[in-house]
């Protein structure tokens, strides 16, 4: 069973790990946080969370993919916090950059299995969901798009814990905006399970086009199919086109740089690159004929922008991102004809995000 830690202390955890020490060092407004830092916070969540109910009901796994969430859901105040002049201790984005950084640490630090991994990161990146949920412009679609990512079970005993383990005036308030969270996610039959679309292109379509219905099935079905390749360098991209989709057309950035004789680290250079691959991609979607983008495509702009051009066509998506072990990452890097930098494959760790459902109409995880 995979535990983020064997040894649970705080002393340990401090001692071993910078992420958990510099907690200690980050403030928190006192009109929310009345308890203190982010360390004593943290604390104070985890001892909330082991002590619901509905905590000590879940499996020994699960358990332990909670206790990892509770500890990181806000790894990232220390690095988005800042005083504003009137006093105030804010911490924009903290939840979505908590996400990147919960999954450099469980890529790089601590071996943590790719499923469990990303359910962690996603709890911390929606953990403030149920409080600020009818806040947003479209409560439902919202709630839509993270319950395609995460369990809302999960996600709202996450939030109990985090205002439980607190100290502020509007205690009773945030848990009934909870408990408001749930019958919302009840309504919308997305309690625990995944919401429920007739087919794909009836899923992309409501995520695409605002104000959507969610029981509409498009009439124009997909006419061709687009593979896009995502993974960092060395992580087996081309072996696996070269598996599954030899008969099928390529357009390769990797190529087109060598063609070009373009440097990967010529930024001005790269985007001539892209525009050609744009312009071969535009040629097979013309044509209606399936074809794969191989490039590594590791950030959610950069797909979008490729997906978007192909729903212009009326092409089905398919994201296949691809993985394997941090060490055996830079093993086979190094293996490759054209190396990248381990600064340059560093940088693009960090800047990894794992693709989702939310983004294609579907997503493969060839991951060893």
């Amino acid at each position: 069973m995979w535990t983020i830690s064997e040894n649970k202390s705080w002393d340990y955890l401090e001692a071993h790990y910078d992420w958990v020490k510099r907690m200690r060092t980050t403030p928190q407004d006192a009109r929310h946080h009345a308890e203190g830092n982010v360390a004593i916070h943290t604390q104070m969540v985890i001892d909330a969370l082991i002590g619901l109910p509905a905590y000590q009901a879940l499996d020994a796994q699960t358990q332990e993919i909670m206790w990892a969430a509770a500890l990181l859901h806000d790894v990232e105040k220390a690095g988005t916090t800042e005083t504003l002049p009137d006093g105030t201790v804010t911490s924009p984005g903290h939840a979505r950059k908590g996400e990147m950084t919960t999954r450099q640490i469980l890529y790089k630090e601590i071996a943590t299995p790719f499923a469990i991994r990303e359910q962690i990161a996603k709890l911390v990146r929606f953990h403030g969901l149920p409080l600020w949920i009818f806040e947003k412009p479209d409560p439902v679609k919202a709630l839509i798009t993270a319950a395609l990512q995460v369990d809302t079970r999960l996600l709202a005993l996450l939030a109990k814990a985090d205002v439980s383990g607190r100290i502020c005036h509007d205690q009773q308030d945030l848990l009934y905006k909870i408990d408001c969270f749930e019958e919302l996610c009840k309504e919308q039959q997305c309690w625990g399970q995944a919401p429920y679309f007739a087919n794909a292109h009836a899923r992309m379509n409501y995520l695409q086009k605002a104000g959507a219905a969610r029981e509409y099935i498009p009439y124009d079905q997909p006419k061709t199919k687009v593979v896009i390749m995502s993974g960092l360098p060395g992580a087996g991209k081309d072996t696996y086109v070269q598996k599954h989709f030899k008969d099928w057309p390529v357009v390769s950035l990797d190529a087109i740089r060598i063609s070009m004789k373009i440097a990967p680290t010529d930024k001005s250079g790269n985007g001539r690159v892209i525009q050609e691959a744009k312009e071969q991609a535009r040629v097979y979607l013309r044509n209606q004929q399936s074809f794969v983008w191989n490039a590594t495509n590791i950030t959610h702009s950069m797909r979008e922008q490729l997906i978007s051009l192909c729903i212009q066509y009326t092409a089905e998506i398919i994201v296949i991102y691809v993985e394997v072990p941090y060490k055996a990452l830079f093993k086979q890097n190094s293996a490759r004809e054209a190396i990248v930098p381990a600064a340059v494959m560093q940088r693009l760790v960090h800047k990894l995000e794992v693709p989702d459902i939310t983004e294609a109409h579907e997503v493969v995880y060839a991951v060893s």
